[in-house]
């Protein structure tokens, strides 16, 4: 069945990539958390879309330059913005997780992981993270960089991996008989429906996929009507910022597929 990943948590209604967002979506109905990994300067993994958090907590500062009990003191409730213009969760004592803590604190919960941070390369702090907590099952390891998933495979990286820019590109140019003949390496595609003037959201491109054994995943999906468009195409996922819109598309999907 398709997966729904909530990505970086209820971020339509908490601040992305808390605990709290994280917590909501999977109580809203998520099958799976998304989120994104920086290195702090001191060798800790955390979760933030942005190398810095001035958009989240209205401070300039580099998470690879800073270390875990600098970003503590950063407000990252401060950044969520409601319709009215407000901040409601400022000053609530919301701070950026490390992936340790959002492992520990969601045990079972699948993962979708994007590592964004390229230099200094933080795949052996992640991948020696992942291995200590016994994740690697639970934790597919996704970034735009192909070069950084080579190092997670070269690596011996047992769970999965997506496929970087470079290579979705080559799966999307080259025919299928050629691309059977090799190895792409990951397992998943996980795109928007279009992307560089490119239509991803194809019946051809889809199944293209399935013949090589590729799920395919969409993202950032918060229309309804798309979400359902999108798995009649033969969507394996959706990843959404708003799991209390797309959740009950799934709840529809299954309960077909049950009939």
């Amino acid at each position: 069945m398709p997966l729904l990943y909530a990505h970086r948590g209820a971020a339509s209604e908490q601040p992305e990539n808390t605990l709290p967002s994280f917590a909501r979506a999977l109580e809203l109905g998520a099958d799976a958390l998304e989120t994104d990994l920086h290195l702090t300067a001191d060798g800790h993994v955390v979760a933030s879309h942005d190398a810095t958090l001035s958009r989240m907590a209205g401070v300039p500062v580099v998470i690879r330059r800073a270390t875990l009990e600098e970003l503590r003191r950063c407000d990252v409730g401060w950044g969520f913005v409601d319709r009215d213009g407000r901040r409601p969760f400022e000053g609530r004592g919301l701070r950026v997780p490390t992936l340790e803590e959002l492992l520990d604190a969601f045990p079972g919960v699948s993962w979708n992981v994007d590592v964004k941070q390229r230099a200094p390369s933080m795949v052996g702090p992640v991948l020696e993270l992942l291995r200590r907590k016994r994740a690697e099952s639970r934790v597919l390891v996704a970034s735009f960089d192909a070069a950084t998933l080579r190092a997670v495979r070269a690596a011996g990286y047992s769970g999965r991996t997506g496929l970087g820019l470079t290579e979705v590109l080559r799966l999307y140019a080259a025919p299928l008989a050629a691309l059977k003949a090799v190895r792409l390496g990951g397992g998943a595609v996980q795109i928007p429906p279009s992307a560089q003037g490119l239509r991803l959201d194809t019946p051809g491109f889809v199944a293209k996929c399935h013949a090589l054994g590729l799920r395919v995943d969409y993202w950032t999906i918060d229309d309804p009507a798309e979400a359902e468009r999108l798995l009649t195409l033969g969507a394996d996922g959706i990843m959404t910022d708003d799991p209390a819109a797309i959740a009950p598309v799934f709840s529809r999907w299954r309960e077909a597929s049950r009939g």
